[in-house]
């Protein structure tokens, strides 16, 4: 048996072979736009979504190969929302993973355009790629509930709230409402989308990963803007109405400090 280290490595290069596979060559018309999906998608990161897929996989005692679609596809529409999220109209950042974003390495309305054609390529994959093994109802089901997890109810309502926060200081339960959909809510997709991918998963199972999958995507969020909030020297100094981001910083202790909620088996957390 891998250690843990060793079979997070194997599954991240895993993933990129998969990603690499999936996208179109960027010599394919038309050439700038496909550079730019490449761009943005071959850039780094973590990969931490495919990665949640595979670790759900091996649980379920599912083999990598049948995930491999699953996880580049929430990674495909990850991505798409990373780029979306950099724009002006957005967070408007100059930098993602260390090197320029795609508006800035390309322009604007490529940009637009590249997250565009990764939100499709996504579901064209989950619904056609040969390399997939899987039933019609499984590719449906997986279908379902990534777009569930992008939409209004998931990843874009999430940002909604975080824009109609500008200039306001959220209460505790709406920022935890905002970052159950923003980012919570296509974690919880990574799991379960593994999940599917066994022909009839136990009810009582899938609720169990339907739960951690809420509580590890709030952490997950939680963990990123503690860091983020280390990173701003005297930040609680600062008045309501900065960026969006320095907002939702305001109220991270009292969220912070309630995480520990001892009653739940999975997790920790309360049902």
């Amino acid at each position: 048996m891998l250690n843990v280290h060793t079979r997070l490595q194997t599954w991240q290069k895993r993933i990129e072979g998969v990603l690499e596979a999936v996208l179109p060559p960027p010599s394919a018309h038309p050439a700038r736009l496909h550079e730019a999906l490449r761009y943005s998608v071959l850039n780094g990161g973590k990969r931490m979504r495919p990665l949640l897929a595979y670790a759900t996989g091996e649980a379920l005692g599912i083999a990598p190969d049948h995930l491999d679609i699953p996880a580049a596809a929430i990674e495909l529409v990850h991505v798409y929302s990373l780029v979306h999220d950099d724009l002006p109209a957005m967070d408007n950042d100059d930098l993602r993973r260390g090197k320029p974003t795609c508006h800035k390495a390309f322009d604007e309305p490529t940009a637009i355009l590249v997250g565009d054609a990764l939100q499709a390529l996504a579901f064209q994959i989950l619904a056609s790629h040969p390399g997939m093994n899987a039933s019609p109802a499984q590719r449906l089901r997986m279908i379902e509930q990534l777009a569930q997890a992008v939409g209004s109810r998931g990843m874009v309502g999430g940002q909604a709230i975080d824009l109609a926060a500008v200039g306001r200081e959220l209460t505790e339960v709406e920022l935890e409402n905002m970052h159950i959909h923003k980012t919570g809510a296509l974690i919880r997709a990574s799991v379960l989308m593994a999940a599917y991918s066994v022909e009839a998963v136990d009810a009582r199972c899938l609720q169990q990963l339907n739960h951690f999958a809420k509580c590890i995507g709030l952490a997950f969020r939680c963990r990123t803007i503690f860091w983020m909030w280390k990173a701003i020297p005297g930040h609680w100094a600062r008045p309501v109405g900065w960026t969006r981001r320095q907002a939702s910083l305001r109220t991270l202790p009292s969220l912070g400090w309630r995480l520990p909620r001892p009653n739940c088996r999975i997790c920790m957390t309360k049902p």
